[in-house]
């Protein structure tokens, strides 16, 4: 195993320190954000319509890497961290945010994403990307969920910076560009109601 990496000039006690600091203030934000929300009612869900959204996606976590020939890698690396969304349309505010993938410097990535809101309701969606050292745009597609997410379909777009990666394999990234739509149309509504009748 060999670590594609960029090496700093502090302990690995400091960069732990430095990760749980950043991943403290991503979890408060999301918390603030959240508490806001529901005060202001600004995430006007509404299911059977298309809900644009923008925002920023910032994670944590490790990546284990493999050197295949001189001049490819392979690497699996997982993801924890929070999700801020920004749009009038926007189907939530603030979300939990979980993702794997593995990729290949030659053939791309792929993974799987878990998006959790406030109300603990789940959107899944498959990642696919470039992830070679040109391009590394990562596009992600919704493949349904748990509660008001059920049967979500739709896409988002975005590529990733890495803010911090160190020798051990640990790495804190934002998205730049995070942007696309979802269209919730849930078969949970119809279920439920049918149900629910005497």
């Amino acid at each position: 195993m060999m670590q594609e990496t960029i090496s700093f000039p502090f302990s690995f006690h400091c960069v732990r320190e430095v990760m749980f600091l950043l991943r403290s203030v991503a979890l408060c934000g999301l918390v603030l954000v959240t508490a806001c929300s529901r005060s202001l009612q600004v995430s006007g869900f509404s299911s059977g319509e298309w809900h644009q959204f923008q925002g920023t996606w910032t994670a944590a976590g490790s990546r284990n890497t493999m050197r295949l020939t001189a001049n490819r890698w392979a690497a699996i690396s997982t993801y924890e961290g929070s999700l801020l969304l920004a749009g009038p349309s926007r189907p939530g505010v603030g979300f939990r945010s979980e993702a794997i993938v593995f990729s290949d410097s030659a053939t791309g990535l792929i993974g799987r994403a878990v998006w959790t809101d406030e109300h603990g309701d789940q959107a899944v969606s498959e990642l696919h990307g470039d992830d070679t050292a040109k391009n590394n745009k990562i596009t992600g597609t919704f493949i349904g969920g748990t509660g008001r997410y059920a049967g979500a379909t739709g896409t988002y777009e975005f590529s990733w910076r890495f803010v911090l990666e160190n020798e051990d394999g640990l790495v804190q990234c934002q998205s730049i560009g995070l942007n696309g739509r979802v269209l919730v149309d849930s078969p949970q509504t119809a279920s439920t109601l049918a149900a629910r009748q005497p």
